[in-house]
Parts: structure tokens; sequence; C-alpha cells
């Protein structure tokens, strides 16, 4: 039996920037964690209470990819127990207008309308 990976990659778009976008928010939770430190700075645990269902491993690798591509900055403080604060960098920040943009057009479309015969259906 064959099986095809449906898995995005954006190297697979050279030069293409919604697809350089797309492979550094790679899946839901990456949008939700840029949503939240756009509040401010936060630690990890203040980011994993406020979304309910993400995983440390998840959020840890989040992070860590975001740090690397310069979204964020990631200070320890040498206090005991350690004290870490994620922060978005200004070009974080940059991504407040995309959220806000995908928050207004979201929000426009309509929503389907839920039939007890069209929820049983999928």
């Amino acid at each position: 039996m064959l099986y095809f990976s449906m898995t995005f990659c954006a190297s697979n778009f050279p030069g293409c920037g919604v697809a350089h976008f797309l492979g550094l928010m790679n899946g839901p939770w990456a949008t939700l964690i840029v949503r939240e430190l756009l509040g401010g700075p936060l630690r990890f645990g203040e980011i994993k209470n406020r979304l309910t269902g993400i995983s440390a491993h998840t959020l840890t690798n989040s992070l860590r990819k975001f740090e690397d591509h310069g979204l964020l900055t990631r200070t320890v403080y040498p206090e005991i127990p350690p004290r870490v604060v994620y922060e978005l960098t200004p070009t974080g920040q940059e991504l407040r207008t995309v959220l806000n943009s995908m928050n207004d057009w979201a929000l426009s479309v309509p929503a389907l309308p839920q039939t007890p015969d069209a929820a049983s259906a999928r």
C-alpha cells in the first residue's frame, strides 16, 4: 500500500511570501501564540495557560522556531527559580496587522447554519 505525504513545505514555493509566512506560522497554534504575545511579554506557563489544549512540546517548538527567525526574544533572568520571558521583536509585532486582518475577514464570513442533519452528516 502506498502512502503520500500531504505535508506543506514552504521550500516547494521559492520566492513566495505567502508560502514563507505559512511555513513560519505552521499550524493554528502558531498564530494563537503570537496573538497572546501581542499583549506583551509572557512566561511559558502564562502562554500555556491561555492556550487551553496546547502541549508543552508544541509550545516549546513554536517558541524556538519564532526565536530562530527573529520573531521573539527569550530572556532568562538569573533568579532562583529561573524566570524566562518571551516577547515579540519589532518584526514579530508587525504580525499584528496580519492577525487583525485575518480576524476581521473571518468575522465577516457568514457562519454556516447548523442543522441536526448537517452536523450528523460530517
